[in-house]
């Protein structure tokens, strides 16, 4: 079995070809085998879970049945799937296997209840081993705004909990946090990397439902920068993958007092990497300008009485207009910012990984320009990358 390699699928049936509704699809969850990684063999007893696995009293609905992660605990494989209820809830459903092949349902791994905001439909659920602490990580579909947090169309986050492996229940031991606080990021899936003992997460930067101006030109989105996470304080933390330092060239570097609005020499770029650390005791705060042409400009701002961290791409070309943003307190009077930047992205981290957010973009080639724009003085440590 060592050498063997199982893709795990949703099978995805249209029943009824003259009509597209929901109710007239069927979805199953699949599988194919590789013995070198390149082809691979659809099995013939396909589907190995199908809607008769769970009991009728779940009023699981068969159309919205999908998305499985696999891992493996002890001596047996476990399987979540996401569903969705009769009564428009998520749930993630829970599965077991000594051979892969063979599937026994579990339990309901989760659920939301009609009081909570958690959404129609559970998708893409991954169960994760984080510092010794075990995370429920979701993309529910459907959560409503509250206030200026979950105003995307669909959301992706997680809660912190307990799996207990003989009922097949997870216990939630906080309420739902977003991973990312940008328009962008939807669908994470997680990885263990047992050699170095770290959990790894990658997302896709679009959101379903929304405009993408790439699709003009054939693509389906693009997929975010590989993140560990981390636990602290009972939350969790992404920060970009220590290995992308190797995509670093052409540092340069200012450890300078910010005290009126400036461009920086060799400071510019469309491909790059920014840190910065701006200790704020002097100033009330600071925009910065990112993807600056004459007519476009991407802004990231902080306004240190509000607490509050924003996002802008009223003027970042095509796509959607708004803001995005987060609570973020100082640290010793210190915001500490990671930020990369490809063509059509941004993803931006904070305070070491606290808060991403998480964005694409899309202006003109020649939206190369970053300003920075102290409110107050700005004592500023700013070190930059090509990449």
């Amino acid at each position: 079995m060592s050498n063997t390699l199982y893709l795990f699928y949703t099978g995805h049936v249209v029943l009824d070809k003259e009509n597209d509704k929901d109710d007239a699809q069927l979805q199953t969850q699949c599988v194919a085998i590789s013995e070198d990684g390149i082809s691979f063999k659809k099995l013939e007893n396909n589907p190995i879970i199908n809607i008769d696995s769970f009991p009728e009293d779940l009023n699981i609905l068969k159309e919205h049945f999908r998305d499985p992660k696999v891992w493996k605990y002890n001596d047996m494989y476990y399987k979540v799937v996401g569903a969705q209820t009769t009564e428009k809830t998520g749930q993630a459903l829970i599965y077991k296997s000594k051979d892969l092949l063979n599937w026994e349902f579990v339990n309901v791994m989760a659920m939301s209840t009609e009081e909570e905001n958690l959404g129609f439909m559970w998708e893409c659920p991954n169960f994760a081993e984080i510092d010794n602490h075990e995370v429920l990580i979701l993309s529910p579909q459907g959560v409503e705004p509250e206030g200026n947090k979950f105003l995307n169309l669909h959301q992706s986050g997680y809660f912190l909990g307990k799996m207990d492996y003989n009922t097949g229940i997870f216990e939630r031991e906080n309420d739902f946090e977003m991973l990312d606080y940008g328009f962008d990021f939807y669908a994470p899936q997680i990885m263990q990397d047992e050699k170095n003992n770290r959990c790894l997460m990658i997302g896709w930067l679009a959101m379903w439902e929304s405009e993408m101006p790439e699709q003009e030109e054939g693509w389906a989105g693009m997929m975010s920068i590989p993140r560990v996470l981390e636990v602290k304080n009972n939350k969790v933390y992404s920060l970009p993958i220590p290995e992308l330092k190797k995509l670093r060239k052409n540092n340069v570097n200012y450890d300078v007092n910010l005290v009126q609005n400036c461009i920086l020499e060799g400071i510019n770029g469309d491909c790059y990497e920014l840190n910065t650390v701006f200790d704020l005791t002097k100033a009330n705060g600071f925009n910065l300008k990112l993807r600056v042409s004459e007519n476009e400009e991407t802004v990231i701002s902080y306004d240190k009485n509000s607490k509050i961290f924003k996002l802008n791409r009223d003027k970042s070309g095509k796509g959607v207009t708004g803001e995005r943003e987060a609570k973020v307190n100082l640290q010793d009077e210190k915001i500490y910012l990671q930020i990369f930047s490809d063509y059509s992205s941004l993803e931006i981290f904070i305070n070491g990984g606290e808060y991403v957010i998480s964005s694409r973009i899309y202006p003109m080639q020649e939206a190369t320009g970053i300003v920075f724009e102290p409110i107050g003085e700005i004592k500023a440590k700013i070190d930059f990358y090509k990449i």
